[in-house]
């Protein structure tokens, strides 16, 4: 719940609100929901006429329109002698709001404590000295550490005016906790708030003298008692028209509330809100029912306008040895030590916006909206990233660029993922784990030849459900536990209660009336993944998998007894309904539902693995000593799976096959049927490189958002809900990207509480075996290399790739008859 400040205070009491009203206001606003809420408490009910008290008028503020609050002057600009015929917001000539359809652009604002996010909480030692400029003073001890700090610019400095800023906090929060949410909010709330409105001013040229930023508009009772002020972004003296820039595109309930007093006393202006983001359904109702509002008590259209335009902010950070946080991310010169934790004190990995939303996503549901509330509470200017901390779906983060590959040069990243649909009430969680799983993924796919990178569950072979190091780790975990979650959806989708399951029983041949079918082996495989090798690494565009079916009988016997023996043309016809209607379901489930979202997760980072592996092929990267190695220890079962066993598992799985899971009544004369379904095998990594042309049609300005990807920390995808947001190595003096040093002063954030486009060759038919063999038998190892490298031509790239895949299936169906009589052995 936010705070209530003195103003509030007398604004209320101002307008005689009573106190369960107030209370009712402060939950409504917390919650963003307050637009149809008037100031008096009342819905709907307009403050001058309101009998709970007397009326509130505004007025501007007297000096609004002295020279230095021209937006020109505030910005850096030369004081224009007119106000250009050009200048201002476009408006639509569809209704109140403007939607451009510019591909987003950056903004850039220092941010230069971002620098000393390695500082962990002081020791004694450092506390003393922390306190030791002005001892029994907290805060002038404050503002001696500043200066000491502006004068040197050195870091060990400003380190120490940081803990000397927590310490006179009396210690409230943890340093970590107060330093993330509470020392960088505020500085970016200063500065990239400053940085928004810069940019909007050069970019719709709010310049001249009609042009006025920090406006403030003053409140009084009826008695001419000051109780409160609005504070507005911009204002244009000519056109009479307030303006309101939200960085995150989030107006403000409590700020609406006062708007709503400000039109009825100055009944000549207008407002807009203009936004760096697309409003989402619920901010631009919030526009528009204060647009209606005021179109009915004035008889006018479009008194209270939006305009999107999408815009990316830069925050300009120097890493600074020693002081800057570091992570071991994507990063081969940190990967050592086993368990140990990802944070690279301070000096080896990778930094990035990827890295800091991750690391600022709660752990835990609860814990995320804590962390999303606290946020809100702090956003005094509308600066929060799209959506805040918990603005990120975390399950679908993927890894969908790789580039800057070399000797000494890490890697650079960039990642993808959706954004959360409501997140004050339900954020994004688990950004860290999903990060650290991404990255252990890609180096087990470097390390480990691919010939090990396959599963089995077959009832058959209790010794070969995997590789034993592939085992200890949590891309061989994933494969495993989704080839056991695809058998239970793919009989769960034969479920004859449901559509489906009725048309797929009915669709099956018979045998003296029954449905007849025979035993199956399914398992999942890639499709060939859409990619774009330029700009010095891969576009990761599309990454889909298959699921494969194939008629298998195996000596373990399952429950019940046979319900019949299917001839080849049975078998034949039996597959082809499988194939046609159970398949495809399933295989839509792989692609997008949420219990295999880790599997696709690992697989985009799969084909990544393999990009670096031809790089490295061709010049020596700083992956070399990982590639094939054989070395699996720096990326191991990760809590809380670290005690996860293939053997459990399997033994899970079997009863499964031989006991039951799942029991269906299909409508024939035999009664109640059982179902036990699987494999996955990765060790092939086909892909199909696009052309440049397709690529830039079918994914307008993506070359550009990966770039700004690993420099912002709110970047979206054009309009769409589709956020980036990437990292890299980075060096003492700056990253790839080389940002712009910040200023010697630091800001005081005072805390309030081509390669080618020619068509390659697709690889040659394997001459392997698929055919899983007898129990015991090992799979012989398929290639691993890409199965095309560069072909543009999506026709028979892969004539053989099935075959090549099905090396490890062992995935069954079994289907039976159960009446409580002994079992008999299957035949088909």
């Amino acid at each position: 719940m936010p705070p209530t400040t003195r103003e509030d205070v007398i604004f209320n009491r101002a307008l005689h609100i009573p106190t369960r009203w107030r209370l009712t206001a402060r939950l409504t606003a917390a919650a963003g929901l307050a637009a149809a809420v008037t100031l008096t408490g009342l819905p709907g009910m307009p403050v001058d006429t309101a009998s709970a008290g007397p009326a509130v008028s505004a007025r501007l503020k007297p000096g609004f329109d002295k020279r230095d609050r021209r937006c020109d002057v505030r910005n850096g600009l030369p004081a224009a002698t007119r106000t250009p015929a050009n200048s201002g917001f476009p408006n639509s000539p569809l209704g109140n709001f403007h939607k451009a359809d510019d591909l987003p652009k950056n903004y850039e604002f220092d941010l230069p404590g971002l620098a000393y996010d390695g500082l962990q909480a002081p020791t004694a030692a450092e506390e003393k000295k922390a306190l030791s400029q002005v001892p029994g003073d907290t805060e002038k001890n404050v503002n001696a550490w500043r200066k000491i700090a502006d004068a040197s610019g050195k870091p060990a400095d400003r380190a120490m005016e940081i803990y000397a800023r927590w310490l006179n906090t009396g210690k409230k929060r943890p340093f970590k906790t107060w330093f993330d949410k509470v020392y960088i909010r505020n500085q970016t709330n200063v500065n990239k708030g400053a940085g928004f409105e810069r940019q909007l001013v050069r970019d719709y040229k709010l310049v001249g003298p009609d042009w006025l930023c920090e406006v403030y508009v003053e409140l009084f009772d009826a008695e001419g008692n000051k109780v409160g002020e609005r504070r507005y972004d911009s204002y244009n003296k000519r056109t009479k028209e307030f303006n309101e820039f939200k960085s995150n595109s989030k107006p403000r309930a409590d700020q609406l509330a006062k708007d709503r007093v400000v039109a009825r006393s100055l009944t000549d202006h207008t407002f807009r809100f203009t936004g760096a983001k697309k409003f989402t359904t619920g901010q631009q109702k919030l526009i528009d029912d204060f647009n209606r509002e005021l179109e009915r008590e004035r008889g006018k259209a479009n008194q209270v306008r939006g305009n999107q335009r999408i815009y990316n902010p830069v925050g300009r950070t120097t890493p600074i040895k020693g002081y800057s946080d570091h992570q071991r991310w994507f990063a081969p010169g940190c990967q050592t030590g086993g368990a140990q934790p990802l944070a690279a004190a301070n000096s080896c990995g990778t930094r990035g916006p990827a890295n800091q939303r991750a690391l600022d996503s709660g752990r835990t549901p609860a814990e995320a909206k804590q962390i999303q509330a606290e946020a809100r509470r702090l956003d005094t200017r509308g600066t929060l990233p799209r959506g805040g901390p918990g603005g990120i779906d975390f399950t679908s983060l993927e890894l969908r660029y790789v580039g800057g590959l070399g000797k000494g040069k890490g890697m650079q990243y960039s990642m993808r993922a959706d954004q959360m649909p409501d997140p004050d009430t339900n954020p994004g969680w688990g950004g860290e784990a999903k990060m650290q799983l991404a990255s252990d993924a890609m180096f087990t796919w470097l390390a480990l030849t691919p010939d090990k990178f396959w599963v089995n569950l077959n009832p058959d072979e209790p010794d070969r459900v995997m590789d034993s190091k592939f085992a200890s780790t949590d891309a061989g975990r994933i494969l495993l536990e989704a080839d056991l979650q695809m058998k239970h959806d793919f009989y769960k989708a034969m479920d004859p209660k449901t559509d489906l399951g009725r048309r797929y029983w009915a669709a099956l041949p018979k045998q003296n009336g029954n449905p007849c079918m025979p035993g199956l082996r399914n398992w999942i495989e890639p499709k060939p993944a859409q990619v774009r090798e330029q700009d010095g690494g891969i576009y990761i565009l599309d990454a889909p998998l298959a699921l494969k079916s194939t008629a298998q009988e195996t000596v373990t016997e399952g429950p019940g007894e046979p319900i019949c023996d299917p001839n080849d043309a049975e078998i034949a016809a039996a597959q082809a309904v499988i194939d046609s209607m159970i398949v495809p379901e399933v295989e839509k489930q792989i692609n997008t539902a949420p219990q295999y979202a880790d599997l696709r997760r690992v697989y985009t980072s799969r084909v990544a693995a393999e990009y670096i592996r031809q790089q490295d092929a061709k010049n020596p990267t700083d992956f070399r000593s990982i590639i094939n190695s054989d070395d699996v220890k720096a990326w191991p079962l990760r809590a809380p799976n670290q005690n996860w066993d293939k053997d459990e598992l399997f033994r899970k799985y079997r009863k499964i096959y031989t006991e039951g899971e799942f029991t269906y009544d299909v409508d024939t004369a035999q009664g109640v049927r059982v179902y036990i379904v699987g494999g996955v095998d990765f060790s092939k990594q086909p892909k199909r490189n696009i052309t440049r042309t397709q690529f830039n049609v079918e994914n307008r300005d993506l070359d550009n958002t990966t770039v700004n990807s690993r420099k912002s920390d709110d970047t979206s995808y054009r309009d769409t809900d589709t956020l980036y947001f990437g990292g890299g190595k980075v060096t003492d003096s700056g990253g790839g990207d080389t940002p712009k040093p910040p200023p010697t002063q630091d800001p005081d954030p005072t805390p309030t509480d081509d390669p080618t486009d020619d068509p390659g060759k697709p690889d040659p038919t394997p001459s392997q075996d698929p055919t899983p063999g007898a129990p015991g038998d090992q799979p012989k190892p398929p290639g691993g290399d890409l199965a095309d490298t560069g072909s543009n031509t999506p026709v028979g790239l892969f004539t053989a790739l099935a075959a090549a895949l099905a090396a490890v299936g062992g995935g069954l169906v079994w289907w039976m008859r159960r009446r409580g009589i002994s079992l008999g052995r299957r035949t088909g």
